[in-house]
């Protein structure tokens, strides 16, 4: 047993300092940094603090300040100037820098507002998109004048409609939580997802590497593939958790530092401010269940490969399971309780992220995932048994892996010892 452990830790702190875990994960951390203080970052790189300053040519002499007046009900980040001098001058000022745009108001035959806007670029779709809407706004008001409609008339056709969503089931997630549900789980998701397919090929890539440069023949005569086989698994699973906690250690204490400049934005949206704790359990366990069964199967392919090429051909259809996993969940967030997610989460290599979407978007009985978590176990379990018979003959297997033919050639292996 004593050797065992030594493979573990041994696995464990020699990715630990290598140089290529330490880059990973200090850029990770900058990238972690970089979103919870995006709102900062933004504001430093923009030399008007996140203001637009726009010139008008008011060709009418009327319709600016009520222009003004609308603009200013949708976006209050953008600054009109009435620009008094030629259409050429104020391109020229957009040129130099002096405004952002230069917007041109008149009039059609019907007397209607109409606008030209020229920048250095049209690539801003927001900028233009809350111009447009400023200036339809005031369309709306001239055309509302002119058949007599009162401000409260005008206010009241464009009222919008009353329309409530009550979910009769018991215990259901109100439209709020589900829309904080929806994104807190879209980002764990991803969290899973790239942990899973990251850590799970670090195992194959041991495995092979050390196949490759003879070091499995040594340690076969030492300590059994079997024992290996799991201290590597162990090893990494230990590994990928140190990075985890770095990363939501850091990403905790930033936003923590930084809720106040976040709240109302894209965090807030998502949820982020209020996490369900059971929501975070269920994210831990299922990423730890999800992190053994890839990895289980990871180290078994990765024992028939003898040549470090040949890695990405053999682990290729078990990174196609987990993408498949990650589309379905992506369109289970839109639909979380069609029948075709309840289907594929009890399919066990589907199960850690969709079985999660499920938990995390819907009020679902503990039995429904008890089920679930008891199926990815056994699956586990058999996966193990299989995995470790292969592996056992595989770290044996020396030339090039053409097929997974070769599994029956390692089990044969096995049989033989």
């Amino acid at each position: 047993m004593n050797n065992f452990w030594i493979i573990l830790f041994h696995t464990y702190l020699n990715k630990l300092k290598s140089k290529s875990f330490i880059v990973m994960t200090i850029l990770s951390v900058v990238i972690v940094l970089a979103l919870t203080n995006i709102n900062n970052i933004i504001n430093l790189f923009d030399k008007n603090g996140g203001k637009d300053k726009i010139a008008v040519l008011d060709e009418t002499g009327q319709l600016y300040e009520p222009f003004k007046q609308q603009l200013n009900t949708i976006n209050k980040k953008i600054i009109l100037t009435q620009y008094k001098g030629s259409e050429k001058e104020a391109e020229a000022a957009v040129e130099k820098g002096k405004f952002d745009a230069v917007i041109q108001l008149g009039l059609n035959e019907q007397q209607m507002p109409i606008a030209t806007s020229k920048a250095m670029s049209i690539a801003d779709t927001e900028l233009f998109s809350d111009l447009e809407r400023g200036l339809q706004q005031l369309k709306t008001m001239m055309t509302a004048s002119k058949i007599n409609l009162t401000p409260q008339q005008l206010q009241k056709l464009y009222e919008p409609v009353s329309f409530k969503k009550i979910a009769l089931e018991k215990n259901a997630k109100t439209e709020e939580q589900l829309n904080q549900a929806r994104g807190l789980v879209y980002i764990l998701l991803f969290v899973i997802y790239f942990s899973v397919i990251m850590y799970a090929n670090m195992i194959a890539m041991e495995v092979a590497t050390e196949k490759s440069s003879r070091v499995m023949e040594i340690l076969i005569s030492s300590v059994s593939p079997i024992k290996q086989m799991f201290a590597k698994i162990l090893g990494i699973g230990l590994l990928s958790l140190t990075q985890l906690a770095v990363f939501l250690l850091t990403g905790y204490y930033s936003l923590k530092s930084n809720m106040d400049a976040l709240k109302g934005g894209l965090f807030g949206v998502f949820g982020l401010g209020d996490i369900p704790v059971a929501t975070i359990i269920y994210a831990v366990i299922f990423f730890i269940l999800g992190y053994f069964l890839y990895a289980t199967l990871a180290a078994f392919l990765g024992s028939l490969v003898s040549r470090i090429e040949d890695i990405q051909q053999m682990i290729t259809p078990m990174t196609m399971l987990v993408v498949a996993g990650f589309m379905i969940a992506m369109f289970g967030l839109g639909k979380p309780d069609s029948t075709f997610i309840t289907v594929t989460s009890y399919i066990p290599f589907f199960t850690p992220m969709i079985m999660f979407l499920r938990v995390g978007m819907l009020t679902i009985p503990l039995w429904e995932v008890l089920i679930g978590i008891g199926i990815l176990l056994t699956t586990i379990i058999i996966l193990a048994i299989f995995g470790a018979r292969v592996y056992r003959g595989g770290v044996l297997m020396y030339g090039k892996s053409n097929s997974y033919k070769d599994i029956k050639k390692a089990l044969q292996l096995t049989k033989n010892q």
